[in-house]
């Protein structure tokens, strides 16, 4: 299978909401979200839109030969200290997982020894395992960032961590 990430414009927010949709609906039961009035899940738009307006942010689609696979949503980290892009959301198809997709993306990317920042939450079963997974292939161990997001499950990492 061709694996294949392609940038995208602000003129595919569309197809990102849309895609961005099943994302939500896989994490509803453990975020406790409610779809609103007209059966979509809410997504604020001003923050899906610094993808295209802030330095460093991407949004990304995954293609598997040549098909949509799902998306992946890249930031520079906010975080004070850390200068480093974040691995902030990995959305892959239920048709498309168990594939080695997201072990590839994540090699890819990561691969080359440059710190990232990840952050996802704790209630997060398939991100959880995910990870923990591949944080035992990784060259070197990530190190636990604490936040005081912490306390919601938000559970932060430093991949590839400098070495003092």
């Amino acid at each position: 299978m061709q694996i294949e990430l392609l940038p995208t414009t602000a003129e595919q927010l569309p197809l990102i909401v849309n895609l961005y949709q099943f994302y939500a609906y896989e994490s509803s039961d453990w975020e406790q979200e409610d779809v609103e009035t007209d059966g979509r899940f809410y997504i604020h738009q001003p923050h899906l839109q610094r993808y295209w307006q802030e330095p460093g942010w991407s949004a990304q689609l995954i293609l598997a030969d040549g098909f949509i696979a799902g998306f992946l949503l890249l930031e520079r980290s906010e975080l004070p200290g850390i200068e480093a892009p974040e691995f902030a959301d990995l959305f892959i198809l239920k048709k498309y997982r168990r594939r080695g997709i997201g072990r590839a993306l994540v090699q890819q990317l990561m691969g080359d020894g440059s710190p990232w920042l990840l952050r996802y939450y704790r209630q997060d079963a398939v991100a959880l395992a995910f990870w923990q997974q591949l944080f035992s292939e990784l060259p070197r161990p990530p190190r636990a960032v604490w936040t005081e997001e912490e306390a919601d499950g938000l559970l932060t990492y430093l991949i590839n961590p400098p070495v003092h």
